[in-house]
């Protein structure tokens, strides 16, 4: 799938586009080996991007920021009914809650560390406690 018919004043090279967004030219090389980018060409057979592949490229970096992997954007482009979508998305929001929750646990342990005003932390009821919970207390 090419882009759309943008006028040749507005496509960009790949250079301009990888500047737009502060990324290297060989990632968006990449993207386009892996299905997520279909640039034109022009005449002379360089990539020239118009205002979809400008909108492509900020979904990718969105999703990207989501925590999403190519892989799984390239399935969600590839989504064309909903529910598969859906699928796609109610699997990566439930990996999204199990890291935000180890996160938390994270946070938990070095607030309690910085709280904690034992010399030795082994003594700190904070420490003991989430040792209790690593080993299992009989």
């Amino acid at each position: 799938m090419k882009s759309s018919a943008d006028s040749a004043e507005s496509a960009m090279s790949i250079g301009a586009l990888a500047a737009r967004f502060g990324l290297a030219t060989h990632v968006l090389r990449h993207w386009e080996s892996m299905g997520l980018l279909h640039p034109a060409r022009d005449a002379n057979g360089r990539r020239r991007y118009g205002a979809d592949d400008v909108t492509r490229v900020a979904t990718i970096l969105l999703l990207k920021k989501a925590g999403l992997g190519l892989d799984t954007i390239r399935s969600l482009s590839g989504a064309v009914d909903r529910a598969t979508r859906h699928e796609i998305l109610r699997a990566e929001a439930e990996d999204l809650r199990s890291r935000i929750a180890a996160a938390r646990a994270s946070l938990e342990l070095l607030e309690g560390g910085l709280s904690c005003e034992h010399e030795d932390v082994t003594r700190c009821p904070n420490y003991r406690r989430l040792i209790a919970e690593q080993v299992g207390s009989p």
